[in-house]
């Protein structure tokens, strides 16, 4: 038996042991939950198996032009319908303000600056590659100067991770008999148009599935056809060669639901570029009429360059866009009838701003938003208006319902993005960050230090954003213009109306620097910027 003194002592210690243990539970508690809360801000669905990817890619579509984004004229309810089951995007850009490069830039994750394809190049050494007649019978014709073959694309990577992959629409990154052709660039499965000349019609004559063409029951109208001499452009039926019999997005998105149900089993990456609302305008006639009776009466447009004239060109552009969100419903329809949906992240942009081109009256439907519609400020120019898209990103049960984020990012941030969400890693040499924190709502988002744009056409054009910073700089490829350098701030001035570069020089210089940091020659002649590789082709500092 223990002494009244030893067990006043035990007691005692015995009361501290079990304060400490208290307090080391108590902590141990605190430290579990705070594990816990980071674990779960932090985690990756791991439990489910790897998402099926769906990845959407409209081409010239504004900013402004669905609901979402304050469109008021033009019916887009599926994919505003998108966007409130997942997150929009108000910050994000394209790589580059035209097609071809800005599809290069997102299936490598380069910026403009490190990048193959750095504008539209129609290869024209091989001959009259403009002619569709001849491009028709002789397939060496069509297509744009291939990528070389050694480059590493998204889908071949998600290949290797187990991914089916296929795609349907517009390439534009190579030729027919060239090894930079989609199935032999990581995609096992392709239908659409090779060539963006081609798409210059949504009757063509042919389309590729893989390697090989495929006759359609259309005749063969030039994109540059006009109306015939003496014939009444108020008169519907002046228009009738215009619409021929196979609408190609409708086989597109066909062939698209096909290869889908086939590969519903196992993990699947699909893109899809359709062509809409790229000039011309042409659309069936259903959601023509709809948008007439809303519209009424319009000045029928004549054509010009190498695009169709119509006579309704509002109402037939609107039912182009109307067009693409029913085919949006209908996929989103069919991925919940056959349990998809919930395991499908599903993204939606656009390729570029919105064009000046083809009958499409941007500034009637405010189509560029904020930014403005005139010539200069959409397609083809590094302004907000050409190069800031629209961006939806929806995964149910993973990206929170109706949330929005003014995360800045670029398209050249997919491949990092999907990358990390397999946890894999970028290759080297890319220049894209992963969104996944913001898609399932992290904290802990890194953020670009600046994003970068180069575009050797239109006399020439680079810009740098960095935070709220924009420089913009143009005239550089034109020696009969003096380039210029801009500077605005975009939280005070969205709209680049106030250029204040002489009020901020160490800004300016700043991304003057980092223009000299980021700009590598191109090995194309076509696209070197003559003030930054100076008049030969060789690389100059020169401001």
């Amino acid at each position: 038996m223990l002494s009244p003194n030893l067990l006043a002592v035990y007691t005692s210690n015995y009361s501290q042991d079990m304060s400490r243990m208290a307090i080391f539970k108590h902590r141990l508690f605190l430290l579990l939950i705070l594990g816990l809360f980071i674990f779960q801000s932090c985690e990756k669905p791991e439990s489910l198996p790897p998402p099926n990817i769906i990845y959407i890619l409209a081409d010239d579509l504004g900013y402004g032009e669905l609901g979402v984004y304050g469109q008021e004229k033009i019916e887009t309810p599926n994919i505003d319908a998108l966007a409130r089951n997942g997150m929009l995007f108000t910050q994000h850009y394209t790589g580059a303000p035209v097609c071809a490069p800005a599809r290069y830039m997102l299936m490598t994750g380069k910026h403009a600056g490190h990048s193959y394809v750095r504008a539209n190049d129609e290869w024209i050494e091989r001959g009259n590659v403009w002619d569709y007649r001849e491009a028709i019978l002789d397939s060496t014709l069509e297509g744009q100067r291939p990528i070389p073959a050694h480059t590493v694309l998204l889908p071949q990577l998600l290949k290797k991770a187990g991914y089916a992959t296929g795609m349907v629409g517009k390439w534009g990154l190579g030729a027919p008999h060239t090894d930079a052709i989609p199935t032999k660039m990581g995609f096992d499965f392709f239908f659409g148009y090779n060539c963006q000349r081609q798409a210059h019609t949504y009757y063509p004559v042919h389309l590729y599935k893989n390697e090989n063409r495929v006759h359609l029951n259309n005749d063969t109208i030039p994109p540059s056809r006009r109306l015939t001499q003496g014939t009444d452009p108020r008169n519907p039926k002046s228009y009738g060669d215009y619409a021929q019999n196979e609408y190609a997005p409708d086989l597109m998105f066909d062939e698209m639901i096909g290869f889908i149900d086939k590969s519903k089993n196992d993990p699947f990456f699909f893109y899809w570029a359709t062509p809409i609302p790229h000039a011309p305008i042409q659309v069936p006639q259903r959601w023509l009429d709809h948008y007439k009776e809303k519209f009424g009466e319009e000045e029928p447009y004549l054509g010009q360059m190498s695009y169709y004239p119509h006579q309704n060109p509002r109402a037939g552009y609107a039912a182009m866009i109307s067009y693409l969100d029913e085919n949006i419903g209908k996929l989103i329809a069919y991925l919940k009838e056959n349990g998809l949906y919930e395991n499908t992240l599903i993204m939606f942009t656009s390729d570029n701003g919105v064009t000046y081109a083809g009958g499409v009256d941007a500034g009637f439907f405010n189509s560029s938003g904020i930014f403005g519609e005139e010539y200069g400020k959409g397609k083809g120019f590094v302004y907000e208006g050409g190069i800031r898209v629209p961006m939806i990103a929806s995964w149910p049960a993973h990206i929170q319902r109706g949330s929005k984020t003014n995360h800045i990012s670029a398209h050249y941030d997919v491949m990092a993005t999907l990358l990390d969400l397999l946890d894999k890693k970028s290759p080297m040499g890319t220049d894209g960050i992963s969104f996944l924190p913001t898609l399932l709502g992290n904290q802990d988002q890194r953020k670009h230090e600046f994003l970068y744009w180069e575009f050797p056409a239109y006399d020439g054009q680079v810009a740098v954003r960095m935070g709220d910073w924009k420089l913009v700089r143009q005239n550089l490829n034109n020696p009969e213009k003096e380039s210029t350098i801009e500077l605005y701030n975009l939280e005070r001035d969205l709209v680049e109306n106030h250029n204040i570069a002489d009020e901020n020089p160490e800004i300016v210089e700043r991304m003057i620097k980092i223009i000299a940091e980021e700009h590598e020659p191109s090995k194309i002649r076509l696209f070197r910027i003559r003030e930054l590789d100076g008049p030969t082709g060789d690389i100059t500092n020169r401001k």
